[in-house]
């Protein structure tokens, strides 16, 4: 390392070729970490990084950006003399070397707070802003890349995410996002996951709803549902699930907002996501609850459409899928069974008992305690649906739960209820907007 160091140092003419191995060897962990206590190391490299010589410039930034890999915060921090040229470089050099750099950025702010702290005085923020009209889909990539660390980072809400919407990154982010399908997709899905951390704030929402981020990221929801093909391609979920999360976590914190969305194809889109990923990615299946649970909550619109549409029984199809799965499934129903009569008289004649007997036999308290309340809403609402439960032998169901603790009393409830179908309710419906995974 040190024989290497001198050869750069030394300006001889195998210099570039001593720094196309110093490269190399500080892909090794221990090397690194002997290069930068070795004196004049990092100076030695910044020297060469801000040089005129392109060549040069190329050969050190790529060593700087192998030390950036480290996670180790003390390399980051060693690093720390070369930020300000890294931000001044962002603009006017190549594609290539400009794409190194922002990827530098994001390696070393992920791992050091200290780098951060000194990048906010430098003006990352405005820097990145101006770089975010590139017509290139490697540099957006990367400044997507450097702004999800950024957004990631502890002091994220207060110190950095009010300087970016300020900034006119969250207007463009959102249009590079909602044309994701049309353009290179690695921007968008860096970008989709930047407007994820920014929503999971909360405070900053306001400020994405007056962009029109719920109608726009709808529609974008709606264009991915009609352009997925039979056998999705790999790597459409990373774009579609921060889609879901953003529009689930807008939906729970501005519940006035759900007039914007009353678009039935919404349900659609999301049953035709459901069918495409389940098999492969599982998880998007529970994000595409969490939004259908967001969307249900509070306006009867959604639980029309629901019905009307006759997507109940692709809904109940979810219910083995897994734990979170069938609490979902089973929050949704009862989002619908809460809205009165009509709809419990719905659900019933649409068949949505007998798929709830298996659920009851379950050995999981949490998803038989949600299928208990749906029950007593069903129930409460139509009293043909507790005389029907009862001829399916659903009370046998009920009685093992009477000696568990957390769901005695409302099996008693249910029971009571049986006897007595249009008694009183003994225990209150819990139903919701749910933040969808932060």
């Amino acid at each position: 390392v040190l024989q290497l160091l001198r050869g750069v140092q030394r300006g001889s003419e195998d210099r570039k070729q001593s720094l196309s191995h110093l490269r190399w060897a500080l892909q090794n962990k221990e090397t690194q970490q002997k290069f930068v206590r070795l004196d004049g190391s990092i100076r030695t490299l910044i020297g060469l990084f801000t040089s005129s010589l392109a060549d040069m410039q190329m050969e050190a930034a790529c060593c700087l950006h192998e030390l950036s890999h480290s996670s180790d915060p003390a390399m980051a921090e060693a690093c720390l003399p070369v930020t300000s040229y890294l931000l001044t470089y962002l603009s006017g050099h190549s594609v290539e070397f400009t794409e190194l750099c922002l990827y530098t950025l994001g390696n070393l702010v992920v791992e050091s707070e200290a780098v951060r702290k000194q990048l906010l005085p430098q003006g990352i923020i405005p820097v990145l802003a101006s770089c975010i009209q590139s017509p290139h889909e490697p540099v957006l990539e990367g400044l997507g890349y450097v702004l999800s660390q950024l957004l990631q980072a502890k002091e994220a809400p207060t110190e950095i995410i009010p300087l970016v919407l300020d900034s006119v990154l969250p207007q463009h982010m959102l249009r590079l996002v909602c044309s994701g399908l049309k353009a290179g997709t690695g921007a968008a899905v860096e970008f989709a996951w930047c407007l994820h951390y920014i929503v999971c704030s909360h405070a900053a929402n306001a400020a994405l709803l007056s962009l029109g981020a719920l109608p726009a990221l709808s529609s974008l929801l709606l264009d991915m549902a009609s352009e997925i093909p039979q056998d999705a391609p790999e790597g459409l979920e990373l774009l579609v699930c921060p889609v879901l999360r953003c529009l689930s976590n807008l939906l729970a914190e501005e519940t006035s907002c759900e007039v914007q969305l009353q678009d039935e194809r919404l349900l659609i889109a999301l049953f035709l996501i459901l069918q495409c990923f389940l098999q492969q990615h599982p998880f998007i299946a529970q994000e595409c609850l969490w939004l259908l649970n967001n969307l249900t909550a509070d306006q009867p619109f959604f639980c029309s459409a629901l019905l009307s549409l006759d997507l109940l029984p692709a809904l109940l199809q979810l219910l083995p899928c897994s734990q979170v799965a069938s609490v979902l499934v089973l929050t949704v129903l009862c989002n619908i069974a809460v809205k009165g009569p009509a709809y419990c008289q719905q659900l019933h004649q649409q068949h949505a008992l007998p798929l709830l007997l298996p659920t009851l036999a379950l050995p999981d308290p949490v998803v038989v305690g949600q299928c208990l309340e749906l029950l007593h809403l069903l129930f409460l609402h139509w009293p043909e649906a507790a005389a029907d439960f009862v001829r399916q032998g659903g009370h046998r169901a009920l009685e093992q739960y009477q000696s568990i603790p957390e769901l005695e009393e409302r099996v008693r409830a249910l029971l009571d209820m049986i006897g007595q179908p249009l008694g009183a309710a003994t225990f209150s419906p819990c139903h919701t907007t749910l933040s969808a995974f932060s």
